[in-house]
């Protein structure tokens, strides 16, 4: 099978103004590179070469900045004309060509190393998966999930108890994954209403079916980055990865994969 990755940054980020009033959030900088370039290395490390990156606000900033980095691939722009009026349901109509046998699929402001894309790679098994970790307390944008096992059972905002943790955006579909993802997504774009959800939603319904898995990653470093409260803990994780707990910036071995 051929291993690929999305990236969802169509975003503007708002909410991280006034860092994001003239660059979208996934150029935020911590630690001394952007949450892109963080989440492409770590795509390098574990040896995935074929990329997407769904852009939007700023487009073009986005790309001049991955002809910066030194990647050992190249990565393809996909733009999505949408992105001020849709979720990112959107973005994932636009990027529905890469959604493959083999794809790794994450939104463009969580910050991770290369060992939780490789726990990911290593342990998923389901047509599709979504990673999870567990804190004591759950906020209201907290896309938490409620799971049986391995099997993911509910995902959303508005779950109450019992809530078995929150989904760190980072999901793989293996097989028929991605073609269930999009035809679901198909449908679900046939009503007025389908532009203002999350792409996670149609996640939430195929779990239903039981399509669904969950690798739970408690203890490893990552972070989304949201608020400017967020930082704080971006710099602790990229300080994990440098520390060699996550992704330092030699490139590491996957654990597993196909």
């Amino acid at each position: 099978m051929t291993q690929n990755a999305v990236i969802l940054s169509a975003g503007r980020g708002k909410r991280l103004s006034p860092l994001t009033e003239n660059r979208p959030k996934c150029l935020v900088e911590i630690g001394g590179r952007s949450i892109l370039e963080w989440q492409l290395r770590a795509i390098a490390a574990n040896g995935v070469e074929r990329v997407a990156i769904v852009t939007g606000f700023e487009s073009g900033k986005v790309e001049h900045a991955v002809g910066q980095m030194r990647l050992p691939f190249t990565p393809e722009i996909v733009f999505n004309p949408f992105h001020a009026v849709a979720d990112n349901i959107g973005s994932c109509w636009e990027a529905q060509a890469h959604l493959g046998s083999d794809t790794v699929l994450m939104n463009g402001d969580t910050l991770f190393g290369a060992e939780v894309l490789a726990r990911l790679l290593c342990d998923a098994h389901a047509p599709i998966t979504v990673t999870a970790d567990q804190k004591a307390h759950y906020d209201a944008d907290d896309m938490k999930i409620r799971a049986k096992g391995d099997r993911l059972c509910a995902i959303g905002k508005t779950l109450e108890d019992p809530i078995d943790g929150e989904s760190i955006g980072l999901l793989r579909f293996l097989g028929e994954g991605g073609a269930l993802f999009r035809d679901a997504m198909r449908t679900a774009l046939a009503e007025p209403e389908a532009l203002k959800r999350w792409y996670l939603s149609i996640i939430d319904a195929l779990a239903l079916e039981g399509h669904v898995g969950v690798v739970r990653l408690e203890g490893e470093a990552w972070a989304e980055v949201d608020f400017p409260t967020d930082l704080l803990q971006a710099e602790a994780a990229v300080a994990r990865f440098r520390a060699g707990l996550g992704m330092g910036d030699a490139p590491a071995q996957a654990a597993g994969g196909a």
